[in-house]
Parts: structure tokens; sequence; C-alpha cells
């Protein structure tokens, strides 16, 4: 079971046959080890229940109805294996007939046989009601999750939570949508991390766990570190933005899920370890490719640059330039990088390395802009020595679970940071890639 979830005990028990579910939701994780990862969920083990689930075999997304009931695996066409962006998920029950729709495309063909919310002697929703997990124990994937409805005796297409940008082509949030609820329906995280139903029903949940809010959003999506780069060496955690590495020296590259070939852009890191060893830096597709599991650090090669920890000296191409000093623990570095003017800028805890003033272009690193043209991730690096857990906060505000102590300047208005944003320098976000 998800150690992060909400709840909601003693709804009525509707005797409706049609209900609508609509989520966004961002995984965190690839695939699941074991069980079946559930997002909304009602009933208890040994007494009814149903739900929807990743299948932990295919990862496409199922619905699972209690004994008597038909259960549906496969709803949706394609594997839901993306951690990078959001999928709007919405599952439409029609006296007891399922239409799925994902990011606003049905799936495949109607499904039959689905159990009414009173399946179980009306107890289902009366027992427990659950979002972002299962009545059972099951793994877990994680999940972000919000603009969360469930309507109570109404079957809504997608188009009635989301549509399709005219300009981007993105099938994009409604955030008002207008439905009519019903006794059970409810409407979580329109804008908060707040557990208050917002439908106006009054069906207020109960946080089990840390439940956060996070810049990253389906209006807005952040980079992370991406498990699809994940050497075997390392675990990420924290929605894909810690770094817990499981073996010691052992070089490995973390990537982002965004890249950029041009702009100005901010981050912070967070070094939690006292050794020193961890490199901070940027990467080509390139070196991401090729460096992900060969034991190299940023830096090594041609087509990375990084800054190490122990002795505050930038790497690049196997060579050795002096620029700042080494940091301990709990430093909180701060990197830019100006892709415009291929230069890379760190600092720590509010204070730029070499007298370095990012927004005003002087005393950055200058880097090859031939070895690193195109596609550049902001990538953590391992130098090889003990075990280095980072933090690192894209703009969300937080470095692990815990946040921010204070809040910078940021002209941009895109992210969250513990200090100032250069002039002209923004978060790695899908918004900020559009400026």
């Amino acid at each position: 079971m998800s150690t992060s979830y909400v709840i909601k005990t003693g709804l009525t028990a509707s005797t409706n046959t049609s209900y609508t579910i609509s989520m966004w939701v961002k995984f965190t994780k690839t695939s699941v080890a074991s069980g079946s990862p559930y997002m909304w969920s009602c009933g208890a083990q040994g007494s009814g229940a149903q739900g929807l689930y990743i299948n932990n075999s295919d990862m496409k997304l199922g619905y699972y109805g209690h004994s008597g009931y038909t259960s549906h695996s496969g709803l949706s066409d394609g594997s839901l294996r993306d951690c990078s962006g959001w999928y709007h998920i919405v599952w439409s029950v029609n006296a007891g007939t399922g239409t799925c729709y994902i990011n606003g495309v049905q799936q495949g063909s109607t499904r039959t046989g689905i159990a009414p919310l009173n399946a179980h002697g009306g107890t289902e929703m009366a027992l427990n009601t659950y979002v972002g997990t299962s009545y059972s124990t099951y793994d877990d994937l994680g999940p972000l999750m919000s603009h969360v409805h469930f309507i109570d005796g109404t079957a809504y297409p997608a188009t009635t939570f989301g549509e399709t940008d005219s300009t981007t082509g993105e099938w994009k949030i409604k955030t008002s949508p207008s439905v009519t609820y019903g006794t059970n329906g409810f409407f979580l995280f329109k804008d908060n991390a707040s557990v208050n139903d917002q439908s106006g029903n009054g069906n207020n949940f109960t946080a089990t766990g840390t439940v956060t809010q996070t810049e990253d959003n389906p209006s807005n999506v952040f980079a992370t570190f991406n498990p699809l780069m994940l050497p075997g060496s390392m675990n990420y955690i924290n929605g894909n933005t810690s770094i817990r590495p499981q073996a010691n020296s052992v070089d490995f590259q973390g990537a982002s899920t965004l890249a950029f070939s041009s702009g100005k852009w901010y981050v912070e890191f967070k070094y939690l370890e006292n050794d020193g060893h961890q490199m901070f830096g940027i990467s080509t597709t390139k070196g991401c490719a090729e460096n992900k599991r060969n034991d190299e650090y940023v830096g090594e090669t041609a087509s990375g640059v990084s800054m190490y920890g122990s002795n505050g000296n930038i790497y690049e191409n196997n060579s050795t330039t002096s620029y700042g000093s080494g940091w301990g623990n709990n430093s909180i570095i701060m990197m830019a990088v100006d892709a415009d003017n291929n230069k890379i800028y760190f600092g720590n805890n509010g204070t730029w390395y070499n007298s370095g003033n990012p927004s005003t272009g002087t005393n950055g690193y200058s880097y090859n802009a031939t070895n690193l043209a195109g596609f550049k991730y902001i990538v953590s690096s391992n130098g090889g020595v003990g075990y280095d857990n980072v933090d690192a906060n894209f703009g969300n505000g937080y470095f692990g679970t815990t946040a921010i102590s204070s809040e910078g300047t940021n002209a941009s208005g895109l992210g969250k940071f513990e200090y100032d944003v250069p002039t002209g320098f923004t978060a790695l976000c899908t918004k900020g890639l559009n400026l």
C-alpha cells in the first residue's frame, strides 16, 4: 500500500450503476515488482471491492470488480510507462457498461458487466473509498495526482474534463467542468494539497502519510530525473527528484526528463553527504546514452561538463579547471546554464563561485559549444566514491519532502527556489521551454 494516500470512510451506499472517475496522474516508476497499484478503489479485502489499477505485467490500465462481476484488464490500448508527463484517465460507466479514455482518446471498445457502487450488499463505498492506493496491500507507483473527480450517478465523456489546445494541439485540463456530482461525488486536488472536497458536497477525505503540493502539474510539467535512464546502481525517490545510490565506488549519471538546446536555466541541488564526491552539470543526448551504465562520470568525456564537490573543480573532456571550492553536508548548490552563450555557473548557499554573475554574464565557465551541441540534460553524477545522496529542486519548491525554507525572487514566475533566480533564467519546465 502506498505510504501517502487519502481515504474517506462512510459514504452513502449508492444504488447507482452509472458513475465517472476523472483524474490526472503522473507516475514515478516505469514498472512494479508485484501486485497491481490502484489509483482509485472502494471497499475492503474480503468484503467486496472494486477499483482502477495498473497491471504489473504490461503496465496497462485495468478495472477490478469483486466476485460475481466482470474484471477487465487492458483498458488502455498501450502501456502507461511515461514518467515525464501527465496522463488524463477517465473511466466512465453507464448502466454497467464502461468506457475508458486516455488523454481524451477512447481506448478500444466498451466493457460490460461493471459492478454497481453497492455491488456487495451496499457496503463498498460505505466501507472505504481510496484515492492514490488500493483497498489492500499492493506495490506502489508513487503517482502525482491532480484534479480528481468522482461523479456519482452520471457517465461523462473525457471532453467534459479536458479539451484540445487550439495552439499546441495538446490535451489540457478544464479546471471547472460543468458536472453534477451526485450524493457521493467529490473533487480533490484542484489547486492545492488539501484533502477537502471542492465539489460542494463536503465529502472531505483524510490523509495517510504526507500529502504535499508540487509545482509540477498537468498545465506545467517540471523536469525530474528520468527513470528510463536509471543506472542499475541507484534509485530515485520523492517523485524522481532524489538520488539514492545503491553501490559504493560506482560512477553514474542521472539525467533530467526534459532537455534544452538554447535558453537560460536554473536548478538547485541539496547535497546530503559529507564526502563531497557528487558532481553536477550538463550532458548531451550522446553522453547520457553512452555513460548511464558505463561507470563514467560527467565530464570524463567530451559530451559533458560538471563541477566536482570534493574540490570545486570543473571537469570537461577529462580535463580539470579550477573554479570554486568543495562543498559540505547539506550545502545547497546552485547551477545556472546559459545555453545561448555556452556558459555554466555554480554557487553554494546563495553565493556564486569565482565571483560569477549569471545575470550579467560575467565569470562563468565557457564549455565547448561544438562538443556539447544539440540537446542538453541537467545531470547529477557520482565521482565513484561513497553513497552520495542528493535532493534536486527543479522548481517544485522541495528538497525531497522538505519545503524550501525561504523563497528567492524569480522574475519568470515559474518554479519556487531557495535562492534568487538570476535575471533571464528560469526553471526547466514545459512553460519555460515555451518562453
